[in-house]
């Protein structure tokens, strides 16, 4: 008998030909996400066992298994050889001490000499004669014991069905860049499209010194924060100091945040091709801020060819803070130093601001010269 994690995955198994594919990036992320533990990783028809593991370190393994996108559900658990004596053996361990409970047999191979009923059956007497403090209960179980026959000749036996994290495994979408500010929303939505297989990468735009190094510390920990699901290390930082300075000093103000935007997706559509990503990724959702109307996404989508994807743009705040928590990143998120975004705020930016007056107001700027500048300034960072 040997303690395993059982771990399942969730949409893989609908990929028909490329499942192969799948599979392989899944498990390519389940040995990196298990990195530094002693482990092995073992596949057998549909299941990823963790064997052989550091039993001090089990909660820290379940917790890192947790966080891996496309793993469906896992299982602390036993393998045994699937003879009825050494099911039972692993069935007395997972089998509660009182109140009520249920077995519950999944048979994946169908030449087993008992059927699901006939084992459940089977295992549910040799409980009750082994503990009579213990009562059967079908419909409403306290408890369950879970038996998983396999095709191989073994049997797995275990307690309960851990959520994993769901989606799809990391490295599957192809590449994003994800415009990541040291608020709320933008770490939620690198999460999001990592969650759908998206390998996502972190760009940061900074104003120092109008913004402080604790600003950049902050961002530096979200995308640490975010590492441990999107299995990303890459973080690149750009000073933008220098435009805002011309924006301020030479355009309308009510148009700060909106040409400053536009600045920044042009920046950063240029990092992105550098690293071969696909697209851009933002934490906007409709209607939070005077600059995430439609009208200034169509400004910003108006300077760039890649497309812009925000996964958030129908959440409301509540929403959002909630997966922030759900995540982890929110209190980080909430510490109080501020981004680039709140330097030279006006007092009442444009909402609805019209494509003519932004392009009438931005030729005031060189566009060209101010992005190369702010380009020489990249910093790249390993979190």
């Amino acid at each position: 008998m040997e303690k395993v994690v059982i771990i399942r995955y969730a949409e893989i198994h609908l990929k028909g030909k490329n499942r192969g594919y799948f599979e392989r990036v899944f498990t390519v992320n389940l040995e990196r996400s298990l990195k530094g533990i002693r482990h092995e990783l073992h596949r057998t028809s549909g299941r990823y066992l963790v064997a052989n593991f550091d039993a001090e370190r089990i909660d820290e393994i379940l917790s890192r298994v947790a966080r891996v996108f496309g793993v469906h559900s896992y299982s602390l658990g036993y393998l045994v050889p699937n003879n009825l004596d050494d099911i039972f053996s692993a069935v007395k361990i997972v089998a509660p001490k009182t109140g009520t409970f249920k077995v519950d047999t999944h048979r994946a191979d169908k030449k087993y000499p008992l059927t699901s009923m006939e084992m459940n059956a089977e295992m549910g007497a040799r409980i009750l004669s082994d503990n009579n403090a213990l009562k059967v209960d079908v419909h409403e179980p306290q408890s369950h014991v879970y038996i998983d026959v396999r095709e191989n000749g073994t049997a797995l036996v275990f307690g309960k069905f851990l959520e994993g994290a769901g989606g799809m495994p990391v490295g599957t979408s192809g590449k994003g860049l994800l415009l990541i500010s040291g608020g709320i929303d933008s770490p939620v939505a690198g999460y999001m499209m990592s969650k759908r297989g998206m390998n996502v990468e972190y760009l940061h735009f900074h104003s120092y010194p109008y913004t402080n190094e604790q600003a950049k510390d902050k961002v530096v920990e979200l995308a640490r924060l975010l590492s441990r699901y999107a299995l990303t290390e890459k973080l690149s930082t750009v000073s933008v100091t220098h435009i805002q300075e011309e924006i301020h000093a030479k355009c309308a103000a009510e148009l700060n945040v909106t040409l400053l935007r536009r600045f920044m997706f042009r920046i950063a559509e240029r990092v992105a091709k550098k690293k071969d990503a696909k697209c851009l990724i933002t934490g906007e959702s409709l209607g939070q801020v005077a600059s995430q109307t439609i009208e200034g996404m169509t400004s910003s989508n108006a300077v760039v060819t890649l497309p812009v994807l925000r996964p958030l743009v129908g959440f409301d705040k509540n929403e959002i803070i909630e997966r922030s928590k759900k995540i982890g990143t929110y209190d980080t998120s909430v510490l109080p130093f501020e981004d680039c975004c709140t330097v030279f705020l006006p007092d009442f930016p444009a909402i609805k601001p019209k494509l003519s007056f932004i392009e009438e107001e931005e030729s005031k700027l060189d566009i060209e010269g101010l992005v190369n500048e702010a380009l020489a300034t990249l910093e790249e960072l390993r979190v």
